[in-house]
């Protein structure tokens, strides 16, 4: 499985790098919808929720399908140029065709890949407004009931929306915005001076560690649960940082529109992001219990293979080869002093290896 990025085409002129806050007010707001995605967020989450009104609790609930698992294409940039204040973001989006609109905030809605009746039939045939608001209704409730609304008044839903995105911007996002908007700048420009110095493909890569790079460069893919090949050139990329979007990478890729790539504009990058190969390397060490026991001994004062294989009543060859094992998996530490090497567990590797597993699960 997974996204690849076809870049034969591509050319310089064809990717921008830039920030969005509309793009990243969605992100917080997906934060906000499915705050077990993101545990390192609780604390964050936790002081948002109780400064939020309670009419715009219940809005952001009811409107929540919109920036869930899928996250609708209205909420990222649609056309250049990026960069652009929040409030011309929301007046592009007040001013797009009724169509366009109806077009992709109905796959929003429904939240997964499935083919929805044309935007036009939505508009024109009360049949197939039927059939797509009972396909909604099957993914839940919520959706079933944002379906209604959509197919209704498409004109009052846009209304309650921009509504909504302005309350956000008012009640907390303003002053979000003006925190992370230096940094995402200064992520925006990093990846500009990459992709002259090292290219497209080797910045692409260097988005997310599930990346694979093929065909000479001219391919990237990332492990994703859908599948899809997507060209870049003379379709426009817009590669967006986001403080919030961790530890996802989205990828938008509909039709008549530029592709999207949203990524996480964290400190050192992926440096501190575990790949698939390494989090089983450490769930498979953690699952021998002759490991675990000799991880037990390791926790605390640092210890020698010697001291441990006396520890162990084992040889010295078996308890190096067991150390190799852990250390291979980023579990122990070992550091040499003298003509002794000792070794110790790598105890914030431990305890940070639940979330790890939540985000590359996640990813």
């Amino acid at each position: 499985m997974g996204i690849t990025l076809n870049l034969q085409r591509a050319r310089p002129a064809d990717v921008h790098v830039g920030r969005s806050p509309l793009a990243e007010l969605m992100s917080a707001l997906h934060i906000m919808a499915e705050p077990d995605h993101h545990p390192e967020a609780q604390r964050w989450t936790r002081r948002l929720e109780t400064a939020l009104a309670p009419s715009l609790a219940h809005e952001m609930s009811a409107l929540s399908p919109l920036w869930a698992r899928l996250r609708c294409r209205l909420l990222f940039p649609l056309e250049l140029p990026l960069d652009q204040p929040f409030e011309d973001e929301l007046r592009h989006l007040e001013k797009l065709p009724l169509e366009e609109f109806v077009g992709l905030c109905s796959q929003g809605v429904l939240g997964f890949r499935e083919a929805v009746p044309p935007a036009g039939s939505l508009l024109t045939d009360p049949e197939a407004a039927e059939r797509y608001v009972e396909q909604c209704e099957r993914r839940s409730f919520r959706r079933g009931e944002l379906a209604h609304d959509l197919v209704a008044s498409p004109e009052g839903l846009r209304d309650r929306l921009l509504c909504f995105l302005e309350s956000c911007a008012e009640a907390f996002f303003a002053s979000e915005w003006r925190s992370v908007r230096d940094r995402l700048e200064s992520a925006a420009a990093r990846v500009r001076a990459d992709i002259r110095r090292r290219g497209l493909a080797e910045v692409l890569a260097g988005l997310s560690p599930t990346a694979v790079v093929s065909r000479g460069g001219s391919r990237v893919r990332y492990d994703k649960l859908a599948v899809a090949e997507i060209e870049i050139g003379p379709r426009p990329l817009f590669l967006l940082p986001s403080v919030h979007v961790w530890p996802h990478l989205t990828v938008k890729d509909e039709e008549c529109h530029p592709v999207v790539l949203q990524f996480a504009a964290r400190e050192g990058d992926t440096a501190d992001q575990l790949t698939q190969a390494e989090l089983r390397a450490r769930m498979s060490a953690l699952a021998s219990l002759g490991r675990m026991e000799l991880c037990r001994h390791l926790l605390g004062e640092p210890i020698t293979t010697t001291e441990l294989a006396q520890r162990l009543g084992l040889a010295d060859t078996q308890v190096s080869r067991t150390l190799r094992q852990l250390r291979d998996a980023g579990l122990i530490e070992s550091e040499r002093e003298g003509k002794y090497v000792y070794h110790r567990l790598a105890t914030n590797t431990l305890l940070r290896l639940g979330q790890d597993v939540l985000a590359t699960i996640m990813r």
